[in-house]
């Protein structure tokens, strides 16, 4: 049985607010039944329905999470900051497994809970680097990192810009690049993640769906506009193997062949 029933709850203190309501626990998988129901059409008059969000939702809270990384979710929420969702914290943490990564750069420290997530997946001796412009949210991941069982010597914390701190790293030294800070910056990102990422490493994007902005046909920001300019340049690009998960606002993922 699922045991993510907390995080979900709205009486939990720890709740997580979904970009949708649906009706009873969506944790508890349905009771069975004896009946056999008729299969019901498929096509395109079922493309979009209520189940599917009960889906979306059910999979992204399918892992729980621990007190420290909830902890950490409360500490962003106060200081006005948006932390990947437990459904892409899952993904990165599977990620980082399937790598087995020793060596991942997170751009965008945040107050922990993506770096929570990765150092889970990463291998025991693996050492997470951490970047962030402001070092007053580093001070929260450590506690965050230390509440998780993670030693000191595990992160490496480095207060800053990104694209004045990634050139200082090593060229294919890094299993995994995980990237969340401006979106502005994404394009130059990538460039740097190429250079970081060994071959087989993986380079993964948050928030590319931009609340739905990048798929509206609308006029947008020229944030978004960066953003599809991203997605272009990942999916053009021969240098890598793409994939583009719906989890948490969008996680877009390639490996460097």
């Amino acid at each position: 049985m699922c045991r993510c029933d907390h995080a979900l709850s709205p009486a939990s203190p720890h709740s997580f607010p979904l970009p949708f309501q649906t009706p009873g626990p969506i944790c508890e998988f349905p009771p069975p039944t004896d009946k056999v129901t008729r299969r019901q059409p498929r096509g395109q008059e079922r493309a979009i329905t209520g189940n599917r969000q009960t889906s979306w939702a059910f999979a992204d809270a399918f892992v729980a999470e621990d007190d420290a990384t909830r902890w950490a979710r409360d500490r962003a929420r106060e200081a006005g900051l948006r932390s990947v969702s437990p459904g892409a914290g899952a993904a990165l943490r599977m990620l980082a497994a399937t790598v087995e990564a020793k060596a991942v750069a997170e751009i965008g420290t945040g107050t922990g809970v993506s770096g929570i997530h990765l150092l889970h997946g990463m291998r025991p001796d693996g050492v997470l680097t951490t970047v962030d412009p402001e070092p007053e949210r580093q001070q929260f991941a450590r506690q965050a990192f230390r509440a998780a069982g993670f030693a000191s010597n595990r992160a490496r914390f480095i207060p800053g810009r990104a694209l004045d701190v990634l050139p200082r790293l090593a060229d294919s030294g890094y299993d995994l690049v995980f990237c969340d800070g401006d979106r502005m910056e994404s394009l130059e990102y990538l460039a740097e993640s190429l250079r970081l990422l060994r071959p087989g490493g993986l380079v993964c994007f948050e928030g590319v769906f931009s609340d739905g902005r990048t798929v509206d046909s609308g006029p947008q920001p020229v944030e978004v506009v960066r953003v599809r300019e991203l997605l272009r340049a990942v999916r053009e690009s021969s240098e890598l193997v793409s994939s583009l998960l719906p989890v948490g606002d969008g996680l877009l993922c390639a490996v460097k062949r």
